[in-house]
């Protein structure tokens, strides 16, 4: 369910008066939308072919800083443009935004018209290309958790975000009366987002107070990516117009539970058939599904960067919490980093579990599609399923517990240099190193109330 809005219907919208802005946005680094907002004649006439943004938005981190180090682009370098292509198909109204249309931009270099390799939505269109060539297709769905508060933004932003209050008192997982007392905001995501072409199935909350989770339909890995960031952003525009802040970070307080993005990956062929199903498979796994999960387990490692890229993100793997710290397979096992769902139907599918609410969709998605291809192309075996309490498995292969091991992993792993190109991977450790030597020279609330009195 791409974009709802064709070119010759945004011209009637915005010659009968119903349109007058369109934002035209690219995604970052970190998987927010940037851009512009335009006036929709001048879209029409112009933008509606290119228009341009400063290169530094693809080199810089969460706070916008001009990061040294990056091969792409630098002072030295000058900081110059980058195209911004409207891709048609993701055109949309905005309806939480009066008179608003929506479009997602890839990102083209100036000078050579060619994709710009480290731009997250160009990683993804060419894993996607590389599924094609082998007569497959992708079928994803994300799972978004967040926080929501009694407070808006700005009064969370005053307060240093301290003393902030969830909206509810309780674990509110499964819960319809306290879900009923937040609907006034849920609602109005719901509605809104579907509205807006994203195919909402439904919200729920989650499993602490004030957490909540929204549920987007399955579809191809591209659509489900340009589904995830504009619900992300979409989110938070409908919690500040209500006077509410929400949060997507992994892990907003110690004596919470984390925030995920599960990840659900299955697929098939260009006819609509599974190649993930074989009746008399276990399980109903086929041998290719065995090879594409054999891959997810053996580059495990490699590709945690890209599910967990902050320093925050690995604060969330905690025993007893519902997010893994064992990257294992297991049926329908909530305890393990990758769980067998849709057991012995045409259903049947890998949630990897790893991926917090922080994570980039399509550097996710692209990083692990990229591990399943390994397996399936050089036929891995699939090791024994664990079952029992994953979190007990002592022996069992570990995710990284700190960026800074993440970060090697992504730097060394030969696989992702294959697959998205040495200047791309070198492009994100430099991201993950620039965030750990932020970390690692900031003074926290933590070490002042520790230490203050009795160092």
């Amino acid at each position: 369910m791409p974009g709802n809005l064709t070119l010759d219907e945004l011209k009637n919208l915005v010659s009968a008066g119903d349109i007058d802005t369109v934002l035209v946005a690219q995604v970052d680094m970190q998987g927010r939308l940037m851009g512009k907002r335009l006036q929709a004649e001048f879209f029409l006439e112009s933008a509606v072919n290119e228009t341009h943004s400063c290169n530094y938005l693809l080199a810089t981190d969460m706070e916008m800083e001009t990061v040294e180090g990056y091969k792409s682009t630098s002072w030295s370098a000058g900081y110059g443009d980058y195209t911004m292509v409207p891709d048609l198909t993701t055109l949309r109204r905005v309806p939480w935004l009066d008179g608003t249309a929506m479009v997602l931009c890839d990102v083209i270099d100036h000078e050579t018209h060619a994709p710009v390799p480290h731009a997250p939505r160009a990683i993804l269109k060419k894993v996607v290309t590389r599924l094609e060539t082998l007569g497959l297709n992708a079928t994803m769905a994300t799972e978004l958790e967040f926080f929501l508060f009694k407070q808006s933004f700005e009064e969370a932003q005053a307060g240093g975000y301290r003393d902030i209050e969830p909206i509810s008192a309780y674990n509110e997982d499964y819960h319809i009366f306290q879900t009923t007392k937040e609907e006034d905001v849920m609602r109005a995501m719901r509605v809104g987002l579907y509205g807006a072409g994203i195919p909402v199935e439904g919200s729920k909350g989650e499993a602490d107070s004030g957490q909540e989770e929204i549920n987007i339909k399955y579809s191809d890995a591209l659509d489900c990516a340009d589904n995830h960031v504009i619900t992300k952003n979409g989110c938070k525009e409908i919690a500040w117009a209500k006077g509410r802040a929400l949060t997507f970070l992994a892990k907003w307080n110690y004596d919470a539970a984390g925030s995920s993005s599960h990840v659900h990956q299955s697929l098939w062929t260009k006819d609509g058939e599974s190649v993930f199903f074989d009746p008399e498979g276990e399980y109903g796994m086929s041998q290719m599904m065995r090879h594409y999960l054999a891959g997810l387990l053996a580059h495990a490692s490699e590709i945690t960067y890209f599910l967990a890229p902050y320093i925050n993100s690995y604060k969330r793997f905690a025993k007893g919490t519902f997010a893994p710290t064992k990257a294992i397979w297991s049926l329908d096992n909530r305890t393990a980093g990758y769980r067998l769902c849709g057991a012995n139907s045409k259903s049947v599918r890998i949630e990897c579990r790893v991926g917090g609410s922080d994570l980039n969709p399509y550097l996710a998605l692209a990083a692990l599609l990229s591990a399943g291809l390994e397996g399936i192309e050089n036929k891995l075996e699939l090791e024994p399923e664990f079952t029992g309490d994953a979190y007990e498995a002592e022996k069992a292969r570990g995710i990284p517990q700190t960026l800074r091991d993440a970060t090697k992993a992504l730097n060394s792993s030969k696989m992702l240099r294959t697959a998205f190109g040495d200047d791309v991977i070198d492009h994100y450790v430099r991201a993950g190193e620039w965030e750990q030597e932020e970390y690692d020279r900031r003074v926290t609330d933590w070490e002042v109330a520790r230490g203050f009195e009795r160092a």
